[in-house]
């Protein structure tokens, strides 16, 4: 039995990153075509770093993933702080509707921000870009945040900020200096998670973002209805890339708290 689980979580990844694998290697490839390998270049790469269009979307989406994933840090620890004080049944409802934007599927969001949106330009003065896409963005973030910083609360004693302040501490310093590092690695955690997600979203972005301010999956999308450019796979390569090393030192991180605790 357990060598047919093996063979069948190894046909699983099989199955999920061949088209990955096979798009890094004909990023590589010479010519534009997608089936034959005749010979390896870097060409491509220079290309992309050449065209203004993606380098303007990627700087954009960059900016927008950063501003995002600090605000939402920022709104979804302190939410969490008012959650863990709540009471078991307000505690419990809260949780749940915190936890609907993550199962709702995206499209509803970013459908449901448009109009909202939409609202608010006819009375505000408020138009489709920078703006509203860094809004659409924070609003998805933050139930990640909570959702990383809840269980470290759970993990943590909780007469130990009492016990801080019967120390001499403030109230303030007592938090700065007991409760931020026990519950810091949810905080990292939902602020790469968050990173990611703003990152790489395209429903979302796609219902909320205007002629002015684009990001780069929407850019792509553009891009490939037309016709599909080796300069794709050189981006996708970079992205793929970039998200494998914030996965990496995400786990890096957890795997170095859960060793804190042990000890």
């Amino acid at each position: 039995m357990k060598k047919l689980g093996k063979i069948y979580m190894s046909l699983v990844l099989f199955f999920l990153y061949i088209p990955i694998f096979v798009l890094i290697v004909f990023s590589f490839n010479e010519t534009k075509s997608r089936s034959v390998f005749s010979g390896f270049t870097l060409d491509w790469y220079v290309r992309l770093f050449n065209n203004k269009i993606i380098i303007s979307s990627l700087v954009n989406t960059i900016i927008i993933a950063c501003l995002a994933s600090i605000i939402s840090t920022v709104l979804g620890t302190l939410a969490a702080i008012g959650i863990n004080n709540m009471k078991k049944i307000p505690k419990a409802v809260v949780m749940n509707v915190t936890n609907m934007p993550i199962i709702n599927p995206e499209i509803v969001t970013g459908v449901s921000l448009m109009l909202l949106f939409v609202f608010f330009a006819a009375r505000m003065n408020l138009e489709f870009g920078f703006a509203t896409l860094l809004i659409a963005h924070i609003t998805f973030d933050v139930p990640y945040v909570i959702l990383n910083v809840m269980p470290k609360f759970n993990q943590m004693n909780p007469h130990i900020y009492e016990a801080a302040q019967d120390l001499g501490c403030s109230p303030f310093k007592a938090f700065r200096k007991v409760v931020l590092p026990e519950i810091m690695p949810g905080v990292v955690s939902g602020f790469l998670m968050s990173f990611t997600y703003s990152l790489d979203d395209f429903v979302i972005s796609y219902f909320t973002s205007g002629s002015t301010s684009q990001t780069l999956p929407i850019t792509i999308y553009s891009m490939t209805r037309r016709k599909v450019s080796p300069e794709i796979n050189a981006l996708s390569t970079l992205i793929f890339i970039a998200v494998v090393i914030v996965l990496i030192v995400k786990n890096v991180i957890e795997n170095r708290s859960q060793k804190r605790r042990e000890a």
